[in-house]
């Protein structure tokens, strides 16, 4: 019995990411399209599902355009939900409690890889 490799996607370059930034990626997960939020923090980087989960919309207010707050949060641009950056649990908001849907991320070689 034969094994296929599993092929990796790269989903951007660590470089497009900016270090205690964001950036939105294509990415098909489950079978289905999506956008994720990268963050990157050094030479680590966390994905979500460009989701909010309090009323199901994008959290960018324009694409690719993320408020970050003092307090360093995601900050959803409907409805102001706050959500922490190492989890991205919501502490503040209207879906306070709930969490972004986190996708499996890895760096290698100065690229940012599914899974």
């Amino acid at each position: 019995m034969s094994s296929t490799p599993a092929v990796e996607v790269e989903l951007s370059s660590l470089d497009a990411v900016p270090d205690q930034g964001f950036h939105a990626v294509p990415a098909l997960i489950d079978g289905d399209a999506e956008t994720l939020v990268l963050y990157r923090d050094g030479d680590q980087v966390r994905a979500w599902l460009n989701v909010c989960p309090h009323a199901g919309r994008a959290l960018d207010w324009a694409p690719g355009q993320f408020l970050k707050s003092r307090e360093g949060h995601l900050v959803c641009a409907v409805h102001g939900a706050s959500f922490e950056l190492d989890g991205g649990l919501c502490v503040a908001g209207p879906c306070k409690g709930d969490s972004l849907r986190a996708v499996p991320v890895r760096v290698q070689d100065g690229k940012v890889l599914l899974g």
